[in-house]
């Protein structure tokens, strides 16, 4: 079980990796705030096999405020954005 663990947990730091790349390298704001959020996605399912590997329960306490926060601070950056393409003028898809 160990070795499977093992295996999902640097499977999962790749490809936060990779999210971390896109996140830096893309021009759009609206991508760069997935890119994030996907990021804090794969954060906290880090932080659950971490807790499964030490058996500590606590770590899943941490997980959730995370995932609470990765959540709140999507919805104001994606407020943030909407409000200032409404005062700029641009039309919204």
């Amino acid at each position: 079980m160990n070795t499977v663990l093992l295996f999902a947990s640097t499977f999962l730091v790749f490809t936060i990796t990779l999210y971390l790349v896109k996140a830096v390298s893309i021009k759009n704001t609206a991508d760069r705030i997935i890119a994030i959020n996907a990021i804090g996605t794969k954060t906290v399912v880090l932080i659950s096999f971490v807790s499964y590997f030490f058996e500590q329960r606590f770590f899943l306490d941490v997980a959730l405020v995370y995932a609470l926060i990765n959540f709140l601070s999507t919805v104001y950056l994606s407020r943030i954005i909407i409000t200032r393409q409404v005062k700029d003028g641009v039309k919204l898809d």
